[in-house]
């Protein structure tokens, strides 16, 4: 299941050890984009307390908004699994697209046409530099796995995504998957 290599449309399970980090403590993210010229993604399970239509008037949906990562947090976007509605969009793998033409996106929303299961929002992003990333996995930091969900990874609950990947990779990482978020107030 643990892949060496980082590749758009793969997941990235923080390491346990990554406790010092606000951002990135029990992440797991959605790689959209692996190039020489760096890397872009998304925090899948860190939820705000907003949804879309605290942010965007127009959207009359209450679709929860996710922490994307600590980069441009005052910007949305947007992953989804319906390219043939939504214009635009940029495939990053497994029936799972970025962005597209948001205009069109709010109608289909308010129209009942996209749910919340077709689509999640992030406030800000996960960037990485030129080698960057692979800098922060060769510290195991990291682990690329696959995304087995393919497009139901938008749906997915996200209360214990991290637990749950601790446990598939088994081994030490089982002892982590029931320790307490913040170790020293145990």
């Amino acid at each position: 299941m643990v892949e060496a290599v980082p590749e758009k449309g793969k997941l990235l399970i923080a390491e346990p050890t990554l406790t010092g980090d606000v951002s990135f403590n029990r992440s797991v993210v959605l790689l959209a984009e692996h190039n020489e010229q760096g890397s872009v993604g998304f925090i899948l399970n860190k939820p705000l307390e907003y949804n879309i239509g605290d942010l965007v008037s127009e959207i009359k949906a209450p679709f929860k908004v996710f922490n994307g990562g600590p980069v441009e947090q005052d910007n949305l976007y947007f992953i989804h699994k319906v390219p043939q509605l939504i214009e635009d969009s940029v495939e990053i793998a497994d029936g799972i697209y970025w962005g597209g033409d948001f205009e069109k996106t709010i109608e289909l929303i308010n129209s009942g046409t996209i749910t919340e299961n077709d689509i999640r929002f992030f406030l800000g992003y996960s960037g990485w530099d030129s080698l960057q990333l692979d800098q922060e996995l060769l510290s195991k930091s990291w682990v690329v796995v696959n995304n087995e969900y393919q497009s139901d990874l938008i749906q997915k609950p996200v209360n214990a995504f991290w637990k749950e990947k601790m446990v598939e990779l088994g081994g030490d990482y089982l002892i982590w998957s029931n320790a307490p978020e913040n170790p020293g107030l145990n």
